[in-house]
């Protein structure tokens, strides 16, 4: 007796929303959002020290003034951002993969990617900018660059590649069993498992999860202004000392969020596509 089996059935197509449908949502949106944002600015506007603080923190002639050079600083925040990030994802990429090696002869590399991990993780990066910056240049080790600048920069790969690395792992071990068994048929070594099977896919799906570690950084290096670097932070500091104006922090703080909205954007839209493509693996 055989059994006859059917295709299943193709999904009815969607109807699209009427005009009403997609209008009536998107305007309750903008009301509340304009009025619980109009609410919360007359508060504040309506205070009694406001004229106080919009002369000290909002002053357009001193956020002109303090412009240029805030915004010179802010391109040193920017390099320092950029080299670390390729920094970052070369060496997380190599304590994630000595942490997953296996072996007798590997144990030591695999000892050393925990301990680093675990020790790295457990400092805060404001105390590892603060040791790097001025410790190692207080040894006058020859050879060694001596410039706040440098191991500030050092500090901050060491900080967030300890974090890049889990999340790379994590990453590795996500992917399925049966690529290592597939490899390991084909007659692969464990470096060449790592290097054309499970690398390739895990930085795939981890990708939003290290450019949101992108954006974190993208902030957080202006923490290099606590050693002396000349950054924008610093650069603000300077004017603010001089004027005792801190409309200057206002200037940097609007390059930080021109810089960092972009990049949250872009971590939004990847791992919308990302979890598109999973949806489209499982259907």
């Amino acid at each position: 007796m055989s059994i006859e089996t059917r295709a299943p059935a193709p999904p009815a197509p969607r109807s699209k929303a009427s005009f009403r449908e997609r209008f009536v949502p998107f305007l309750i949106s903008a009301v509340s959002v304009t009025v619980v944002f109009g609410l919360a600015a007359r508060v504040v506007t309506s205070a009694e020290h406001w004229p106080r603080i919009k002369l000290q923190f909002f002053n357009l002639e001193a956020i002109r003034a303090a412009f240029p050079t805030v915004f010179r600083g802010f391109l040193t925040n920017m390099t320092v951002w950029v080299i670390a990030l390729v920094a970052i994802a070369i060496w997380a990429l190599v304590l994630a993969i000595f942490r997953s090696l296996n072996g007798p002869l590997l144990a030591p590399l695999k000892v050393f990617a925990i301990l680093y991990i675990d020790l790295i993780r457990g400092i805060p990066s404001l105390l590892l900018v603060l040791l790097f910056g001025f410790g190692i240049p207080a040894l006058q080790i020859p050879g060694l660059p001596r410039t706040g600048l440098f191991w500030g920069g050092v500090a901050m790969v060491m900080g967030y590649s300890a974090y890049a690395a889990e999340v790379y792992r994590s990453g590795m071990e996500a992917v399925h069993d049966g690529q290592r068994a597939a490899a390991k048929a084909l007659g692969l070594s464990q470096w060449q498992t790592m290097r054309y099977a499970i690398i390739p896919q895990a930085v795939r799906n981890v990708l939003p999860a290290l450019l949101n570690l992108a954006v974190a950084l993208q902030k957080d290096v202006a923490l290099l202004s606590v050693i002396g670097v000349r950054d924008a932070v610093r650069e603000a500091q300077i004017y603010t000392a001089r004027t005792f104006n801190y409309s200057s922090l206002i200037a940097a703080a609007l390059l930080f969020l021109a810089a960092t909205i972009p990049m949250a954007r872009l971590t939004d839209y990847v791992a919308r596509k990302d979890q598109e493509r999973r949806f489209q693996r499982t259907v």
